[in-house]
């Protein structure tokens, strides 16, 4: 495993410090995982954006359909 380091105030670093404390957490695993969870919400937000621009030209196909197509 590797080490970040980020700069921060001191009124952010207790901050931080006060709300990995309340998740009964260390810092570094909540910031982690504060991090990782922003990341996904942001890419599960593009996947709806996207599906939600393009809905109009998508087909969906039913299982049957699907196997017809394909001659199964």
């Amino acid at each position: 495993m590797t080490t970040l380091t980020i700069r921060l105030s001191e009124e952010d670093k207790e901050l931080f410090k006060r709300v990995s404390e309340d998740k009964k957490k260390v810092l570094s695993d909540w910031a982690r995982e504060t991090l990782l969870e922003s990341i996904e919400e942001e890419y599960d937000k593009q996947i709806i954006d996207d599906y939600l621009l393009n809905k109009n030209n998508m087909k969906f196909y039913t299982s049957e359909e699907v196997k017809e197509e394909l001659g199964l």
